[in-house]
């Protein structure tokens, strides 16, 4: 008998949560569209896809000298910034 009223509120507060979870995604709109991505997969790419798995682009790399005495880390960090 002593476990019911642990496990009776324990009970209760889980159905909270799973309803107030359920209430978020329906109003956030995670269910508005239901049907677009089950058939998403049967249409194609617009554009194919290089086999590498890269823009067949070649890449522009550019250097970052600074000389208002920052360090060789932000250089770096430049660097990453300028190649994206």
């Amino acid at each position: 008998m002593e476990t019911i009223f642990v496990l009776l509120p324990l009970a209760l507060l889980i159905a909270a949560i799973a309803v107030g979870f359920f209430i978020w995604a329906a109003r956030t709109g995670q269910f508005d569209d239901l049907d677009t991505p089950a058939v998403r997969i049967l249409f194609d790419d617009d554009e194919p896809r290089s086999p590498a798995g890269r823009d067949a682009s070649p890449v522009v790399r550019r250097s970052v000298v600074r000389t208002d005495g920052a360090s060789a880390n932000d250089a770096k960090a430049e660097t990453r910034r300028v190649l994206r």
